[in-house]
């Protein structure tokens, strides 16, 4: 069984929940899952966890996400992109009259955070139902604004009615309602033509793997070679050894004392730390407390 992340690139025409099944197949194993769900449309950056990289799946959920959008300005639909039903279209007389500038202006308006309604079309859930069930079902229903954060913006191309642009956000964001919501501040409407998701945290394009090329370094046996190791996640925490005693210790999830590690150190509190034993095995993530002068796991990783 394999244990970490591996960085696959899902393809249009997929669901998230399709890539992962894929991905059972390709590996032989069950214990995968996902870090952020993409439309089946939407092509991109698809963590997925394994093995005991499934403790990851909420920490990678909450990391921030980067988009390339194409929307298109003189159209709304019921899905908020151009794969729904067309609710208004604007008159091309009225199209032409939109200027580069009051485009721009309303694009980096929504830069910072704002409340964003989800669509009727997500998987988010309203009285234990998805609102998705719902809208097939010809109903819609209220939906409470979240809180979402678009920490940048850049156009990186505008060729009227179509814009390209560069979305860095926070987690919970749909990228379909932005665009509707840019669309809704001027005087047209807009859609989502077009998305890749580019980066998850760390995880970019560049190195993602699409299901094919997984499959063919499984045949290759260099699937291993792909995979990011859980401690690596946590690179930013200092790496703290253990020794023997402790070794046996951090085996049952046991806090640690100084009397259990390899060498003198000092920590600051709650700092959070990678502990290993002298042979280089990562055992998880502990944090220190003052007041217990000890450290105390935060997040276990160990596998047979």
């Amino acid at each position: 069984m394999y244990n970490g992340i591996v960085n696959v690139y899902k393809e249009r025409g997929f669901t998230s929940h399709d890539a992962v099944a894929k991905l059972r197949g390709i590996l032989k194993m069950k214990k995968i899952g996902h870090t952020g769900t993409l439309d089946p449309e939407a092509v991109g950056v698809l963590p997925v966890c394994l093995g005991s990289g499934t403790k990851l799946c909420d920490m990678l959920t909450d990391w921030d996400k980067e988009y390339i959008a194409v929307m298109r300005l003189g159209v709304v639909t019921d899905t908020q992109d151009m794969t729904g039903q067309v609710l208004a279209r604007c008159g091309e007389e009225k199209l032409r009259t939109l200027t580069e500038a009051a485009v721009r202006e309303a694009v980096m308006s929504f830069v910072g955070g704002y409340d964003q309604i989800p669509p009727m079309y997500s998987a988010c859930k309203v009285d234990g139902r998805k609102l998705y069930e719902l809208a097939r079902a010809g109903r819609e229903v209220e939906r409470k604004p979240r809180r979402v954060c678009i920490e940048e913006i850049e156009i990186l191309r505008m060729a009227l009615p179509l814009v390209t642009m560069r979305v860095v956000c926070s987690k919970g964001t749909y990228i379909r309602t932005l665009c509707h919501d840019i669309g809704g501040r001027l005087p047209c409407g807009g859609a989502m033509e077009a998305l890749t998701r580019s980066r998850v945290g760390s995880f970019g394009i560049e190195d993602a793997l699409t299901l094919t090329e997984l499959e063919r370094l499984r045949d290759e046996n260099k699937i291993a070679d792909v995979i990011v190791s859980p401690d690596r996640i946590f690179a930013s925490c200092r790496a703290v050894t253990v020794n023997e005693q402790g070794r046996h210790m951090a085996q049952n999830g046991n806090r640690l004392g100084e009397a259990q590690l390899a060498g003198r150190m000092h920590f600051a509190d709650r700092e959070q730390v990678r502990i290993y034993d002298g042979s280089g095995r990562f055992y998880g993530i502990y944090g220190y407390e003052q007041a217990a002068q000890s450290l105390r796991p935060v997040k276990m990783f160990l596998t047979e």
